[in-house]
C-alpha cells in the first residue's frame, strides 16, 4: 500500500486552474522531488497535503499512524526559548517519560509495589532503547551540520536572524525523525558544506519524502523519483532530476510522433470517406468512419511560457569602476568581515562566495550604500551605474499588482507596453493584475527582474538571483549574463549557476571574521 494516494485533485486558485484530476503515489523508501514552473502549484500540493488547503476535488489518503513532518519556515516559535530549548522539544515525549520515572522512584523510597516496578522497568527500557541518553549527541551532530552550533545553542530564538531561524526549524524537523518528511526549499538559507551535510543525511534516510527545491545538483543527489507539474497534471518519473530531464524529452519526443502518427492515419480515413462515401465502396467508407469515431485523439504537444530576458548594458568604462580597500562591514559596532580589498573593472565578472549568513549581502549593502561602512575605504568610479537585485522578496505594497508596480518604476510607459514587458518576463494574463504577495516566489522574482533589465545601467548587483526561480528561467537568466557586456557583482550558492559566466580567478571567497 501506498503511504500516500492523490486522486482525482482538482484545485483552482484565483480563477486560475493549478491541477485538473491530477493523480500520483509516494511510496515507501521514495525520495520525491517536485518540479515544475513558478506559478504552477508546488508548495500549495504540500499545503493540501497536509490539510491547510481544501481542494476542490479529489482524494489525498496517507496511510493510517504515517508520521508527518513539514517544513515551515514561517511557523510561530517560543522567542524566549533558547535554540537548545527549542531542539529539546523534539524528544518532549522521552523527557515526560524520564520526569515519570523519577517520580516513581521518590514513591519507591518509601513504597516498592509490584505495579511501580513493573512501570518503572517499561520506562527505563523505552528510554535506553530510544537513544535518550545520547539526545545532546544526536542533537549537536544536526546542529553541527546545519551551521546551527555556530549560532550559539544557548542563543535566544528572538535574537537570530530570519535564515538562522530557518536553520533551526529544520534542525528541530530532521530530529524529529519523521516516517515522512515534507520541505520546501530546505536549502535556502545553507551554505555549500550545509547543502553537502544535507545531502548525506537524506540520502541516507529510512523514511520517505517529498521535496521542492530550485537548487537542481542537490535535488539531483537526494531524489529517486521525480513529479512534475504541467499543464494542470502531475506526471510521476522514476530516477533523480537528470533522469527525469532525460525521460521527459523522450516522453515528449514520444507523443509527438505518435501525434504526427496518428495525424497521418486520421487524414487518410478522412479522405477516404470523403471519397467513397457514396456508392459501390460506401461499406467501407462508414467502416472507417465508425473507426475515426472510436478514436482517441491524442492532443498536439504544449509548449511552456518561457520568459525571454533582455538585459542591455549603458556603455562601460574598461578600467577600474570599483576599488575595495580593507573595507569593515557589519553592523552597529559589530564587524562581521575581516578587511575585504578587491578591484572590480568596468567590463569584469565576480562572484562572492562564503558561508551562508556569513555577512556577504551585508558586503553588498554596505558598497551599495545602504548600510554605514565600518572602516576603509570603497571607491566606485563616476561612470558607474547600478541595477541591484536583493534576494529578499519583499514589497512597498504587496497589495500593488506586478501591472501596477512596473507602472510606479516606469510611469511614462503606456498600459499596453507594461504588459508587453511583465509578459516577456513570464509574467501575463491574469498573473499581472492579482496582487504581488498572491503570486509564487518564482513569479515574484520575475517581476523584480522585469524591473532590472529595464533599468539603465552597466553595473549589475545580484544577490542569489535564481532562488525560487524554475530550470527554464535559470538557464536564460543564465544566457543573458554571459551576454552581458557590463560588470557583474554575483552572490550565488550555486556553482553550476556561475560556471560559465565568472571565470575562476574571478571568485573573492570570505571567510569568517
Amino acid at each position: 500500500m501506498a503511504l500516500l494516494d492523490v486522486e482525482n485533485l482538482n484545485y483552482s486558485i484565483k480563477n486560475k486552474v493549478l491541477y485538473n484530476g491530477a493523480n500520483f503515489t509516494l511510496n515507501k523508501g521514495e525520495h520525491m522531488g517536485i518540479v515544475g514552473q513558478n506559478g504552477t502549484g508546488k508548495t500549495t500540493l504540500l499545503n493540501i497535503l497536509i490539510k491547510r488547503i481544501e481542494v476542490d476535488m479529489g482524494e489525498i489518503v496517507w496511510q493510517k499512524n504515517i508520521k508527518i513532518g513539514y517544513l515551515d519556515q514561517h511557523a510561530e516559535i517560543e522567542k524566549d526559548m533558547s535554540i537548545i530549548e527549542y531542539l529539546r522539544l523534539s524528544f518532549q515525549q522521552y523527557f515526560d517519560l524520564e520526569k515519570e520515572l523519577n517520580g516513581i522512584y521518590e514513591q519507591m523510597a518509601t513504597e516498592i509495589t509490584d505495579e511501580l516496578s513493573t512501570r518503572a522497568e517499561e520506562i527505563s527500557n523505552k528510554l535506553m532503547y530510544s537513544g535518550f541518553y545520547d539526545i545532546d549527541v544526536t542533537i549537536n551532530k544536526i546542529a553541527a551540520g546545519l551551521g546551527v552550533q555556530k549560532i550559539g545553542m544557548d542563543t535566544l530564538l528572538s535574537k537570530i536572524s530570519g535564515g538562522q531561524r530557518a536553520k533551526v526549524i529544520l534542525a528541530k524537523l530532521l530530529l524529529e525523525s519523521p516516517d515522512v518528511l515534507l520541505m520546501d526549499e530546505p536549502t535556502n538559507f545553507l551554505d555549500k558544506e550545509q547543502v553537502d551535510w544535507l545531502s548525506k543525511y537524506l540520502q541516507s534516510f529510512e523514511g520517505s519524502y517529498i521535496i521542492i527545491s530550485h537548487d537542481f545538483d542537490f535535488l539531483n543527489l537526494v531524489t529517486n523519483c521525480i513529479i512534475n507539474i504541467e499543464f494542470q497534471q502531475i506526471k510521476k518519473y522514476t530516477g533523480n532530476f537528470q533522469q527525469f530531464i532525460k525521460l521527459k524529452e523522450e516522453y515528449n519526443k514520444n507523443m509527438q510522433l505518435q501525434y504526427e502518427k496518428q495525424q497521418k492515419e486520421i487524414t487518410h480515413l478522412k479522405d477516404f470517406i470523403n471519397r467513397f462515401g457514396a456508392g459501390t465502396r460506401a461499406a467501407s467508407a462508414q467502416s472507417r468512419q465508425k473507426k475515426l469515431d472510436k478514436m482517441d485523439i491524442i492532443p498536439p504537444a504544449q509548449t511552456l511560457e518561457k520568459p525571454s530576458f533582455n538585459f542591455t548594458s549603458l556603455p562601460i568604462y574598461n578600467g577600474m569602476i570599483l576599488r575595495v580597500d580593507k573595507l569593515l562591514v557589519g553592523y552597529g559596532e559589530k564587524v562581521l568581515l575581516p578587511p575585504i580589498s578587491f578591484d572590480l573593472n568596468g567590463n569584469s565578472k565576480v562572484v562572492i562566495s562564503g558561508f551562508n549568513g556569513i555577512g556577504k549581502s551585508t558586503l553588498v549593502k554596505t558598497l551599495l550604500g545602504l548600510i554605514p561602512k565600518l572602516g576603509g575605504e570603497y571607491i566606485w568610479d563616476k561612470s558607474a551605474k547600478i541595477g541591484y537585485f536583493d534576494q529578499d522578496i519583499s514589497w512597498a505594497n504587496p497589495d500593488l499588482t506586478p501591472f501596477d508596480i512596473i507602472k510606479e518604476h516606469f510611469p511614462s510607459w503606456e498600459d499596453v507596453y507594461v504588459r508587453k514587458q511583465l509578459a516577456q518576463c513570464a509574467v501575463k494574463g491574469k498573473v499581472a493584475m492579482q496582487p504581488v504577495k498572491t503570486l509564487s516566489g518564482g513569479e515574484q522574482v520575475k517581476v523584480k527582474l522585469c524591473i532590472l533589465q529595464n533599468t539603465k545601467c552597466n553595473v549589475l548587483i545580484l544577490d542569489e538571483p535564481t532562488n525560487h526561480i524554475d530550470v527554464d528561467s535559470k538557464e536564460i537568466l543564465k544566457e543573458q549574463l554571459i551576454k552581458w557586456t557590463g560588470a557583474i557583482l554575483l552572490i550565488t550558492h550555486e556553482q553550476t549557476f556561475y560556471e560559465g559566466i565568472i571565470d575562476e580567478s574571478n571568485v573573492i571567497k570570505i571567510n569568517k571574521k
